[in-house]
């Protein structure tokens, strides 16, 4: 990621940063469990918690002054963030409470995304934990845990999704792929028991279709919004063969392009283009 010149970084009028006090979670709340949504979009979660729109996600948590330039000079208007999970790829020094009260204070919408243990065929040097198959949904429940307690540092109130970052692996293992369910499943109940919602991100060609393939087996619970990478350059949330429109219509996320740097406002970052159709943190 290319970060602001430091002439620029002066140049920006911090002052002018909403003030803003982080939320602090109660240590005595208990939080109320609440259903999924439905996988056709029937039941909608209050509007705070979804975004349609164009947004982004970088690796590290970018800088406040890059934001508060991108929020009126770019087209995006939801970030994702790295929120939790044992193999994020980055350092997020700047990700605490202030700056997410911060950033959403400019009306930015936040993508929280948890990149904890991968499918056990995975290829990934980078990534080298793995989802024991024989206990994947305990797995998933452990991860999700880890998850929810860290929205709450940040200041992330209940009904707020997280997405599971599950990267690309090979496809055809049936064990792999029930191993990569059975996790998913876990998660989501552990996370809806928590009153969190349950996001999970993957290729539109392994974890996606795998979950598509649960979905019409019947398998459940599944999560309540789903995240896709298909880089075909084409900014849309419907259409694709590989995600029917009848699940999880209006709690979507299409990841479309890959990294690339871009520049707005004299300020350039390296982002992955997503467009949205589907939940964001909420208050």
């Amino acid at each position: 990621m290319r970060l602001l010149p430091l002439t620029a970084l002066l140049a920006v009028p911090l002052v002018l940063f909403p003030a803003a006090v982080p939320a602090q979670a109660s240590p005595t709340a208990s939080p109320v469990p609440f259903a999924a949504l439905p996988l056709d979009g029937s039941t909608e979660p209050p509007p705070e918690y979804r975004y349609t729109g164009a947004g982004f996600d970088a690796c590290s948590a970018p800088p406040a002054e890059a934001l508060y330039i991108w929020r009126t000079a770019s087209p995006y208007g939801a970030v994702n963030i790295y929120s939790s999970g044992s193999q994020r790829a980055c350092e997020q020094d700047r990700l605490t409470p202030q700056w997410v009260a911060t950033v959403r204070a400019m009306g930015w919408k936040l993508v929280p995304t948890h990149v904890g243990l991968q499918a056990p065929c995975a290829k990934r040097a980078d990534k080298p934990l793995r989802i024991d198959p024989e206990r994947a949904e305990e797995q998933g429940g452990q991860e999700a845990g880890e998850a929810a307690a860290a929205l709450g540092e940040l200041g992330l109130g209940p009904g707020s999704p997280v997405y599971l970052d599950m990267e690309a692996y090979p496809v055809g293992d049936p064990v792999c792929s029930r191993a990569v369910v059975d996790f998913t499943v876990g998660w989501t109940k552990a996370l809806q028991a928590a009153g969190y919602r349950s996001g999970f991100y993957s290729s539109m060609d392994s974890g996606i279709a795998d979950l598509v393939a649960a979905a019409r087996a019947g398998r459940a619970p599944m999560p309540d919004a789903v995240w896709y990478a298909r880089w075909d350059g084409h900014p849309s949330t419907s259409g694709d063969p590989g995600l029917p429109d009848d699940l999880w219509a209006g709690h979507r996320i299409h990841q479309h392009r890959g990294s690339a740097d871009e520049t707005y406002g004299g300020v350039t970052l390296n982002v992955d283009p997503d467009a949205l159709d589907g939940l964001v943190a909420g208050p």
